[in-house]
């Protein structure tokens, strides 16, 4: 009778072991994770709390053993926007002083929202490995890559050499990356002289501006600069230097707007396309229709 007793108790523990092995698992801080808990809404996954990714699917080994592979990059799909002579009104957003790995991709993000392109103009400094995926996908986006110089100095003091360094370092980079040359250049601080005429041979690009690099102007003072400025035709100015985080809160702002007064969003290039003008060099355009150098 005590062997019996003694047999029926052994498969008791024997049972309780293993369901205790079936419904928690250790968590490398000494916590435990129930997999079969019910709805028991207290249990928590603590690698849910302590780590910014998810662990591989179908992974048996925690983050803390496993080896991480680098993330693919990000695929971008094109945006059709292909300008159109129909179009009544029309306008072009520019970004300059990019680019970099945190706010160009945010204005990225905003532009793909909404599904409208832009025309970035790259301080050629500013050009890494890294920040070149960002240019990239930007032009995968269909947006259009042009030049801001190499060093964003005052280039009309600068020698005819020295202005054609400024110029090709920006250009060759883009080709590299792109395998296009860049098509615009907007000058440093919208400072020209003659030998930057005589040196570089593409259209110079200004455009309506809201000051945006100037922390002190707020997201509402740029959204209101930006849409009552607005008109056909016209290039606007903002800047996606590192850390403007203002300016991709009003763009997200300022997209929306501009569309329900009617505004299709294009490149530059797309902007004297959908006008049917062809610009010209000894020009610096803020809208693709003025008359005047200056505009």
């Amino acid at each position: 009778m005590f062997k019996k007793i003694l047999k029926i108790t052994m498969v008791l523990i024997t049972a309780g072991a293993l369901g205790g092995c079936q419904s928690s698992i250790s968590s490398p801080d000494g916590s435990f994770s129930v997999i079969g808990g019910g709805n028991d809404s207290s249990a928590t996954d603590s690698s849910t709390e302590s780590s910014s990714e998810s662990p591989v699917e179908g992974s048996t080994e925690s983050s803390s053993e496993s080896s991480v592979s680098e993330p693919a990059e990000p695929t971008a799909t094109p945006i059709n926007t292909e300008p159109d002579y129909e179009w009544d009104k029309v306008i072009a957003l520019t970004f300059d002083d990019g680019p970099n790995i945190e706010t160009t991709n945010e204005v990225l993000d905003v532009l793909e929202k909404h599904q409208v392109v832009a025309s970035f103009f790259l301080i050629g400094n500013n050009i890494t490995d890294d920040s070149a995926k960002s240019v990239k996908r930007a032009y995968d986006l269909g947006c259009e890559i042009n030049n801001h110089s190499k060093s964003h100095g005052y280039m009309d003091k600068m020698t005819a050499e020295e202005i054609i360094e400024e110029y090709s370092y920006v250009d060759d980079k883009v080709f590299e990356i792109t395998g296009e040359h860049t098509k615009f250049f907007r000058p440093p601080y919208i400072a020209v002289g003659d030998l930057m005429w005589e040196n570089i041979d593409v259209p110079f690009i200004s455009g309506l501006g809201c000051n945006d690099w100037d922390p002190n102007v707020t997201v509402e003072q740029r959204v209101k600069i930006i849409t009552r400025s607005a008109q056909d035709g016209a290039i606007i100015l903002m800047h996606d230097a590192q850390g403007n985080s203002q300016t991709v809160e009003a763009i997200d702002q300022i997209i929306p707007a501009l569309k329900e007064q009617g505004y299709k969003f294009t490149t530059v290039s797309g902007l004297f396309e959908a006008k049917g003008i062809t610009p010209v060099t000894k020009m610096i355009y803020s809208n693709a229709a003025q008359q005047g150098m200056w505009g």
